[in-house]
């Protein structure tokens, strides 16, 4: 599974399924988005475990991604999932931030979990080689393409000159050590988390992050097992607001956290709209500009009810569908593109694709 198709399943609803198997990880990268430490949260796997193992081939999201924190603190668990989704005909990806690459070799236990999936994502920037060398996660990359039908490398950057110069000298390292074979999502580095010590607070102003949602497309199951409707982690950590929560993994199953996501009024309005016109459309009203995370963060019962309305009216259905097949339509290049990918370095993401 290249990474273009991952890219153009995210932008179809409930296509996948995200699994924050834990919280915690052993690096201590300056820019980590969810603050994970060795201490952060990790629930029993239970809940993972019983909603993958309900898919059925008729009714299964394509993909399962599990992340964390760093998911792979939990090998065992990553191939259960991996082997259960596979019984039902759903593929499995993993991003990880590498630490087992420290020291060499591939650990046994990770080698067993990373042998059952069909994509790898290994992490790799300036802040991630300040903990694990780059030479390290290369050898180590090495072992895992050897298991893998596919892998990629996702790398973020501090604006500025020193950040342009690192992407250049990896991007160029990376081109000449595995040409084509291993494509590359590359973004700013994004002020959430760890990271906003990193960079300047953003100027006020006016609403920003306007057009559909990209991070409402897949449900996220939380280390907890909540099922939010978000993928933002780092937006949901500690609880989100009630329309962003679409269940439990331990007690709701796939069929009806899929109908849930895909039926809800302010949902199809976030990813349609995008959160910022559906709050300027269906209130709350006042307060001042918000960025879209802000917007839908403020979104209410009666916004709910106001979206209802006009996703009901004929015109409102005919705008939901062309967007929707607009979106779907996306090359790679601008799915990443509209994910936060540098433009730079956007047609990196279908290196060695023959789609």
């Amino acid at each position: 599974m290249h990474l273009a198709e991952l890219l153009t399943l995210g932008a179809r609803p409930a296509a996948g399924l995200l699994l924050a198997l834990t919280d915690r990880c052993p690096l201590a990268c300056a820019h980590c988005s969810t603050d994970s430490t060795m201490d952060s949260a990790q629930s029993a796997g239970g809940p993972f475990r019983r909603l993958v193992a309900g898919f059925e081939p008729g009714c299964r999201p394509e993909l399962i991604l599990m992340s964390g924190g760093e998911p792979l603190l939990r090998p065992a668990l990553v191939a259960e999932l991996a082997a259960s989704a596979a019984r039902a005909g759903a593929r499995s990806a993993l991003l990880s931030g590498m630490f087992f690459a420290r020291g060499g070799g591939l650990p046994p236990a990770i080698r067993r979990a990373v042998a059952g999936l069909h994509h790898f994502a290994a992490s790799l920037d300036a802040q991630h080689e300040r903990e694990v060398g780059r030479a390290e996660v290369f050898a180590a990359l090495d072992a895992v393409l050897d298991l893998v039908p596919a892998a990629s490398l996702h790398v973020t950057a501090l604006p500025g000159p020193a950040g342009r110069d690192y992407l250049d000298g990896l991007v160029a390292e990376v081109r000449r050590r595995y040409g084509a074979r291993l494509p590359m999502l590359v973004s700013a580095v994004q002020p959430t988390g760890r990271a906003r010590d990193l960079l300047p607070a953003p100027a006020p102003g006016a609403a920003r992050g306007g057009g559909p949602c990209e991070f409402a497309h897949w449900p996220l199951v939380d280390q907890d097992g909540t099922v939010y409707a978000c993928t933002r982690q780092s937006l949901l950590r500690g609880g989100g607001p009630a329309h962003l929560v679409l269940g439990h993994a331990a007690r709701d199953p796939w069929p009806v956290l899929r109908e849930r996501a895909l039926a809800d009024p302010l949902l199809r309005s976030v990813r349609t709209l995008g959160p910022v016109a559906t709050r300027e459309l269906h209130g709350p009203a006042g307060g001042c500009a918000a960025d879209a995370c802000g917007s839908c963060l403020g979104l209410t019962a009666a916004s709910a009810a106001g979206a209802a309305d006009r996703l009901a009216d004929p015109a409102g259905q005919r705008i939901e569908r062309a967007v929707l097949a607009l979106t779907s339509a996306r090359s790679p290049r601008r799915l990443a593109l509209a994910r936060g990918a540098l433009a730079d370095y956007a047609d990196l993401v279908e290196l060695g694709w023959a789609g």
